[in-house]
């Protein structure tokens, strides 16, 4: 074990960081811009470059978010059970359960409630009806199947304080016809069932046990359902783990897309210059990407800075204020042609010679 260890530590000075990159970046140039299909939750999850991207400029959310929600064992053992937390969990809007029209000319909007579409996805008129309240109050019912928003030509107001709360002197608001016609849009995308942000969820099988797998990425609303392993909970959106979990569940989760990145392209990459840069990413606190507007735009030395990108706008900024450039890092010292303190180029070898005695001399 001893010996194991020894080969495994890195040697004194070691460019550790040239290293890590050359390591993702090279076989990053071999991986296809293929996509990757999720059976029924998010049409084509990208894979290869493209995600890689996605992770390292720290976006702040993927083009395919996709959530996996693991089940309390009772759950998790049945398939049953597992599809009905599935359908309480998918987010179903207005306008899939009626159809909704403005009607510009009576100033209205008319829901339409769908009894067979209503039936399919498991909500009722009321539930309808009171989703819509909550935006609207002053909604009327026309039977069981319609609803009828009335809009006068001008609403009372209140005023919105600095503080953003609407405790001000009421004032009177004119609602045109461009308004309505919002606020029929605004309805269509009313969650009348489910959590906001959690669509499309499917039961998948997995290590012996059922989990839900579901496009989207709200954490916080599917843990608040009682079926829900909260402890098991991962989105592929990591700013939404850092939001929820914390910096090193976050950290935790660039390691595994990034190694899951790899795995999908049969590329091998050793586990430790992913975690360098997961480290590299994190270390401030908050997820920083590996661009200019984050880890290579706040580098120590101008000339650093400059070879990157925006050259001209760090050289005058640095001229502005007479910054002065120590040399330390690698790319500082290739441009002003001097040898780069990483490795071999960081250690000093002085030779002592030996002195020749005074007869060894008198001899010559």
């Amino acid at each position: 074990m001893v010996s194991e260890s020894k080969k495994s530590m890195i040697a004194p000075y070691e460019a550790v960081g040239v290293v890590a990159a050359q390591s993702l970046g090279e076989p990053g140039t071999q991986m296809t811009m293929r996509t990757f299909h999720y059976a029924g939750v998010a049409e084509h999850v990208p894979t290869g470059l493209p995600r890689l991207i996605e992770i390292v400029d720290a976006k702040k959310e993927p083009k395919k978010p996709i959530i996996d929600i693991a089940l309390k064992s009772v759950y998790a053992r049945s398939p049953t059970e597992a599809e009905k937390v599935a359908r309480e969990l998918g987010a179903v809007f207005a306008s899939e359960v009626a159809r909704i029209e403005d009607d510009l000319a009576e100033r209205q909007i008319v829901i339409t409630y769908s009894e067979k579409d209503g039936k399919a996805l498991g909500v009722s008129f009321a539930a309808l009806k009171k989703a819509l309240e909550e935006t609207f109050p002053d909604l009327r019912a026309r039977g069981e199947g319609e609803i009828v928003i009335k809009f006068e030509k001008t609403a009372k107001v209140k005023k919105k304080t600095k503080s953003g709360t609407s405790e001000g002197p009421e004032t009177e608001k004119i609602i045109t016809l461009k308004s309505i016609r919002r606020s029929a849009n605004k309805i269509r995308d009313i969650v009348v069932k489910g959590i906001k942000g959690i669509s499309r969820a499917v039961v998948i099988k997995g290590d012996g046990e059922y989990f839900i797998r579901a496009s989207g990425f709200n954490i916080t609303g599917a843990v608040a359902h009682s079926a829900v392993d909260l402890k098991r909970v991962y989105t592929n959106n990591i700013k939404e783990i850092e939001r929820v979990y914390g910096i090193e569940a976050a950290r935790n989760a660039i390691v595994r897309e990034i190694r899951q990145v790899m795995d999908m392209q049969k590329l091998f990459v050793d586990i430790r210059h992913i975690m360098l840069i997961a480290d590299a990413m994190c270390i401030s606190g908050q997820i920083k990407s590996i661009g200019r507007h984050g880890l290579s735009g706040e580098k120590v030395g101008v000339l650093a800075r400059a070879a990157f990108e925006e050259t001209v706008k760090h050289l005058i900024n640095a001229s502005v204020s007479a910054e002065e450039d120590k040399l330390i890092g690698v790319t500082e010292n290739i441009i002003v042609g001097q040898t780069v303190p990483v490795g071999t180029g960081k250690i000093l070898l002085a030779m002592k010679a030996k002195r020749k005695k005074k007869k060894e001399k008198e001899k010559e």
